[in-house]
């Protein structure tokens, strides 16, 4: 079943409206030099690119659609409890240790990302009883999605102090982490809390092991984006993550499309 054109095309709205809207904050802050746009240049900056990602992605997820009211619970409240829990753990370890591979941040905040997308999916299936996996897959980019966002902001202001209010600075790290989040964080929780869905849906060890080694594959690659600092490094891996969601994404709505539609597969409310 194919998507309505305005519906499969909405993403392309959502990064023009919202790159329009970067590009108006920014030309007021330089023109009026009041640190008071900083804050809307930096939200804006870091959450047109995955938001129109997540858009993309909700557009092609088959027939049965996860309402916004879920989405935006996950990207908030998932990004927010995922980066503190996240932060948190980090600095314990790092106070405990000594020493913090990145092999160990990739776990901590690939686990801390699962949170709320495991909350949201108990909740949903429980009150629905879905079987979708695209559902776990839409909710993880989500949360994935206010996580880098949020990750993003951090370390904009963070060069923001480091270059005593350099704007050109601030622009650099939205812009190269802003274009990124797709193929990072976003990928990544999205492929890991699809595989988490299916287990929870229908228990097996096949499903078992499918979702093992998916956090597994996104904590390789999450250590890997962390580890290397080479453009083409960052290109390689931004295929395999955003190739590996694709696939994930179609096989999801294959099974989709091809699925009964009994009562218990209405749309979701939350």
């Amino acid at each position: 079943m194919r998507e309505r054109s305005p519906r499969r095309w909405a993403w392309l709205g959502v990064l023009v409206t919202g790159l329009a809207l970067y590009a108006v904050v920014l030309r007021t802050l330089v023109h009026t030099q009041n640190p008071n746009f900083v804050p809307a240049l930096i939200l804006l900056g870091a959450t047109v690119v995955p938001l129109s990602f997540l858009t993309f992605a909700q557009a092609r997820t088959g027939r049965w659609q996860v309402p916004t009211s879920a989405l935006a619970i996950s990207a908030f409240f998932g990004g927010v409890i995922g980066i503190v829990v996240a932060g948190t753990l980090e600095y314990d370890t790092l106070r405990g240790l000594g020493v913090l591979p990145m092999v160990l941040v990739a776990i901590i905040e690939e686990s801390a990302k699962l949170i709320v997308p495991l909350i949201l999916l108990l909740t949903i299936m429980r009150r629905h009883e879905r079987r979708l996996p695209s559902d776990g897959l839409i909710i993880g980019v989500a949360a994935g999605l206010g996580f880098a966002a949020l990750e993003t902001m951090g370390y904009a202001f963070t060069a923001l102090l480091a270059s005593n209010g350099n704007i050109g600075s601030v622009e650099q790290t939205l812009f190269l982490r802003g274009l990124t989040a797709p193929a990072g964080h976003t990928a990544w929780t999205g492929l890991t809390a699809g595989a988490l869905w299916a287990l929870i849906a229908a228990p097996s060890a096949r499903r078992v092991l499918a979702f093992l080694g998916t956090f597994a594959g996104a904590v390789v690659l999450h250590t890997c984006w962390d580890t290397f600092g080479a453009p083409i490094p960052y290109v390689i891996l931004a295929v395999v993550s955003l190739g590996w969601l694709f696939l994930a994404l179609r096989h999801y709505r294959a099974f989709a499309d091809h699925s009964p539609a009994p009562a218990a597969l209405q749309p979701l409310t939350i």
